[in-house]
């Protein structure tokens, strides 16, 4: 069984390290505006707890996405 080096960040193509700074200013705008979106929107508005939301955001692209998708009435 081969072990796999971990890589650094100077390791990283130009490419990958452009992927990655990408992939976390999305991230960060996600969490961002669900929870701006959480802050304003009244509380019968949002299925479940403003509390339960508000960490649940806070998981990776998943949280925000599942808050946009579900935890919002219409």
């Amino acid at each position: 069984m081969s072990r796999r080096s971990k890589k650094s960040w100077s390791d990283l193509s130009d490419r990958q390290r452009s992927a990655i700074g990408v992939a976390g200013v999305v991230q960060v705008g996600l969490l961002f505006t669900a929870l701006r979106d959480l802050w304003r929107r009244p509380a019968d508005q949002i299925n479940g707890s403003k509390l339960l939301w508000a960490p649940l955001c806070f998981v990776n692209f998943f949280g925000p996405l599942a808050y946009f998708r579900f935890g919002r009435k219409r």
